[in-house]
């Protein structure tokens, strides 16, 4: 959804960036590669040390590179199907690392069971999610959208630690089981979606 609603306001953003980094001598796959890298380090070295908004703060911005590498490629005419498979690579390790390094705090810092199933089911669904989508265009099919796409998970998930970080109270849980259910949701959509497009299945 917010791929959807916010694309046509962020290009206004990111182009003009992505343009100075292309005159800079950058290349897209380089920011695909750095951002990634800086976000799963940031992760990995806050989160499971229980320092939940620093982590989300410094997380959240190198997740902001995702949006760069885009608009260097396009506004650079970059745009290569390695540069994509590369990005979405990226892209798979990153939410691997994030909600990893969350089920290691939930679990082992905090001795949490519960937030630990929580962020581990958001873990395993992020990753069915994408795969789904993956398998469905390699055969031709459609698999796109759902409620809890890449920028929602990460919005909730996010929100929900930097608060907790702060000392809010309760809306780490929230935003965990929600995200749970939104995943769960759209792994469901997805799947309709690839039934929908599928010829064989209205033959």
């Amino acid at each position: 959804m917010i791929n959807i609603f916010a694309r046509a306001s962020l290009a206004r953003v990111t182009n003009p960036i992505g343009a100075a980094l292309v005159r800079f001598g950058l290349t897209p796959n380089g920011i695909t590669v750095a951002g990634a890298l800086a976000a799963a380090t940031s992760a990995l070295w806050f989160f499971p040390r229980g320092e939940l908004f620093v982590g989300t703060v410094v997380t959240a911005v190198f997740l902001l590179f995702d949006l760069l590498d885009g608009a260097m490629a396009r506004v650079g005419g970059a745009v290569t199907r390695f540069g994509g498979v590369l990005d979405a690579s990226c892209d798979r390790l990153v939410d691997g690392v994030l909600f990893g390094a969350l089920v290691w705090w939930a679990l082992v810092v905090d001795d949490d069971r519960a937030r630990g199933l929580g962020l581990l089911i958001c873990l395993v669904a992020a990753q069915v999610i994408s795969y789904v989508k993956a398998r469905a265009e390699a055969n031709g099919l459609q698999a796109g959208g759902g409620l809890a796409e890449r920028a929602e998970r990460f919005l909730i998930v996010l929100t929900g630690t930097g608060l907790h970080g702060l000392g809010v109270p309760y809306v780490l849980d929230l935003a965990i089981w929600l995200l749970v259910a939104l995943s769960l949701i759209t792994i469901a959509q997805r799947l309709a979606a690839v039934h929908a497009s599928s010829p064989d299945e209205h033959d």
